[in-house]
């Protein structure tokens, strides 16, 4: 985390990477956040999984996120609490863009979304698109002792502990 807002540069009190993972694994929602266009930021919940180092999600590609992350694939994804705080940034890319790079997780997707939300998404429907994002930063921190929880992962550091 950037020095700012009292915190320390050491690694004192700072959450492990398996906290980052256990809240991830167990969200219900994750808010995603592109830019439209014109810079205006668009933000909307969906449900998702935590596969493999990234975040799936599914949306039709003709909603407003779907369009905004053809346009710019740059986005932020959080998850609900301002308790318990985790916050991805990166590039979302798409099944369709991606090709066979998806492979197995993509079924992994599947079932796993059938498994947590009791639907089954269809990616060969045009109406499913898949999207996957591998954080290029995450930042976390539980409220009630921040700023000491205060913890940033960037670049191969994330998705280690």
């Amino acid at each position: 985390m950037p020095l700012g807002y009292g915190l320390v540069a050491t690694g004192a009190g700072q959450l492990p990477w398996s906290w980052v993972e256990e809240r991830l694994g167990a969200a219900r929602n994750y808010w995603v956040v592109t830019s439209r266009a014109d810079g205006r930021p668009h933000a909307m919940p969906v449900w998702g999984l935590w596969l493999d180092g990234a975040v799936y999600f599914s949306t039709d590609p003709a909603s407003r996120k779907g369009r905004n992350l053809a346009a710019n694939p740059a986005a932020v994804i959080h998850l609900e609490s301002g308790d318990d705080v985790v916050i991805c940034e990166g590039a979302v890319e798409s099944t369709a863009n991606a090709g066979a790079r998806f492979g197995p997780d993509l079924a992994a997707f599947v079932d796993g979304y059938d498994a947590k939300y009791g639907f089954r998404p269809d990616p060969g429907s045009a109406a499913h698109g898949v999207y996957r994002m591998r954080p290029a930063v995450v930042m976390a921190w539980r409220e009630v002792d921040f700023p000491a929880t205060a913890t940033r992962w960037s670049g191969t550091a994330v998705g280690h502990a």
